[in-house]
């Protein structure tokens, strides 16, 4: 089993790891480093104990936060895609919009039989 040595709020640790899960134990000790650091930067010198608590509790607080956040996003997501799939399963509907308004129709009608009346008298001139 690989050993590593991690650094948390100044203090060195060896921790052992399976093989293969070192950049895993580098990165989550980096993360409880950053929060025992900003810990004793607030409140100074604790003990070793106390300073491991308090930074995994703030650690912990901000997972539950993202988990909280992801299980929002998730109801969301599964929200989005019950309206796609009833969107898509919903008979469509068939709307026609006529080419030409009925009063252009109509307009056209009128100016059709006064051309014709003008022919027919033109015709018989």
């Amino acid at each position: 089993m690989p050993e590593e040595t991690i650094t948390i709020g100044g203090k060195s640790f060896e921790v052992a790891c399976q093989p293969g899960e070192e950049d895993f134990l580098r990165a989550a000790a980096a993360m409880l480093d950053a929060e025992a650091t900003a810990l004793i930067g607030q409140i100074g010198r604790l003990p070793e104990s106390r300073m491991l608590l308090m930074a995994g509790l703030m650690l912990a607080d901000k997972t539950a936060g993202a988990e909280d956040r992801a299980r929002a996003a998730e109801d969301q997501l599964a929200a989005a895609q019950t309206e796609i799939a009833r969107l898509r399963s919903a008979p469509r509907e068939r709307i026609e919009v006529p080419a030409i308004p009925a009063s252009a129709v109509e307009s056209l009608s009128e100016l059709a039989a006064r051309a014709e009346s003008l022919a027919d008298q033109l015709e018989s001139r």
